[in-house]
């Protein structure tokens, strides 16, 4: 079963924390991998590129200069590709681009990209990420402090949003913050480590490992957050009586 070191924000070991060998522990999938990329990219493009053809374009409904005897190829229109300000042959046009992937294979590219993470040590997870307030010397505190290389690619992923982890990486170029329900194989595989909670790696267990929906997955988190608490206070009692 894999494992990985969990750190506190003051890069100390904390604990060794047992991961999802369904998530985290599958053998890299590349075909997938490549068929995933490549949809997500298409699907980002807005197709609005738009050129107009010499039938679009104003002007030219005048001969330009008689048939005969000039010495020059006869031309009926100063709209025709060749000229200047003239149409242009087969450019491109506003059409749709999608492609659609099974969700099968989105989950199992995503399986595969975290496992790849995990065997190349590129994956760091944190006991708790979070800030007081929002000032980016303190997050560079913290990546510099966490096995991370320098000038290379980091992804944050949290659980919840929290606005002061937000505000102090934005100014960061090599940083990025986002949220664990966003999470995709293009983000994944643009940064060189990627830092999560122990909460977030939770969360990818239970929606790519137990097929959980994202609702229910963060349900179980917050259910699980508020009961911990509440099961310290008792075993503290217990213990003082």
């Amino acid at each position: 079963m894999p494992s990985t070191t969990v750190y506190n924000q003051a890069g100390e070991v904390v604990e060794q924390l047992e991961l999802s060998e369904r998530v985290f522990g599958v053998t890299p999938n590349i075909a997938v991998l490549h068929q995933v990329v490549t949809a997500q990219l298409v699907n980002r493009r807005q197709g609005t590129a738009s050129t107009k053809t010499r039938a679009e374009v104003s002007g030219g409904n005048r001969k330009p200069y008689r048939q005969k005897g000039t010495g020059h190829a006869r031309q009926g229109s100063t709209r025709a590709p060749q000229f200047r300000h003239g149409g242009v042959v087969h450019g491109p046009r506003p059409h749709a681009y999608h492609h659609d992937v099974p969700k099968k294979m989105r989950r199992l590219a995503i399986r595969s990209v975290l496992s790849d993470k995990v065997a190349s040590e590129s994956l760091i997870v944190v006991n708790d990420l979070s800030l007081e307030t929002p000032r980016t010397k303190d997050m560079l505190t913290i990546l510099d402090k966490l096995p991370t290389a320098d000038g290379k690619k980091v992804l944050m992923m949290l659980p919840q949003r929290d606005e002061n982890v937000v505000l102090s990486a934005r100014n960061i170029a090599t940083a990025k913050v986002q949220h664990v329900s966003s999470i995709n194989v293009v983000e994944l595989l643009k940064h060189d480590y990627v830092v999560m909670p122990v909460q977030t790696v939770r969360w990818i267990e239970l929606v790519f490992g137990e097929g959980l929906s994202a609702e229910e997955a963060s349900r179980a988190i917050n259910n699980s957050a508020e009961e911990t608490p509440a099961a310290e206070t008792a075993a503290e009692s217990s213990s003082e009586e």
